[in-house]
């Protein structure tokens, strides 16, 4: 019986009008003040390992996917490559989903040998012009 009233209330306090504030809000993440709060507390998602076919992927699709706001997004691996700015699409400003990935060649990752990426290093760089930067060890961010 609990249940049943929780359910009618959870229903009728979710009308249009209490989801639209939301949604809106939602849509506006295309600045350095919006998206630095969501980047640093996503600090350990900014990157992620994967070892496949021989290789290790080294994905960026958290940092993708935020990227209104953002600048530039470079990546150092020790012994690999040195300051490689990462290629990101360009932040639709305008439209309802300003972050959407919409070129289907597009690929959110590296290569690069198997093991190489040992230690990672990436540094965030907003459009108001300040940086943020972290460091992952390879156990931390590998994917099972």
């Amino acid at each position: 019986m609990n249940r049943l009233i929780l359910s009618a209330l959870t229903a009728a306090s979710l009308t249009a009008a209490s989801l639209a504030p939301c949604a809106a809000t939602a849509q506006q993440m295309t600045t350095a003040a919006e998206i630095k709060p969501i980047l640093e507390a996503t600090r350990g998602n900014w990157l992620a390992l994967r070892e496949y076919e021989g290789q290790d992927l080294l994905y960026f699709t958290h940092l993708a996917a935020w990227r209104c706001g953002l600048s530039g997004v470079r990546v150092t691996v020790p012994g690999v490559a040195t300051d490689a700015v990462l290629s990101l699409e360009p932040c639709y400003e305008g439209t309802a989903q300003p972050n959407a990935i919409t070129d289907t060649a597009y690929a959110p990752y590296v290569t690069m040998p198997l093991g190489a990426a040992q230690q990672v290093s990436v540094t965030v760089t907003y459009d108001d012009g300040t940086e943020a930067t972290q460091s992952y060890e390879r156990a931390a961010i590998l994917m099972p």
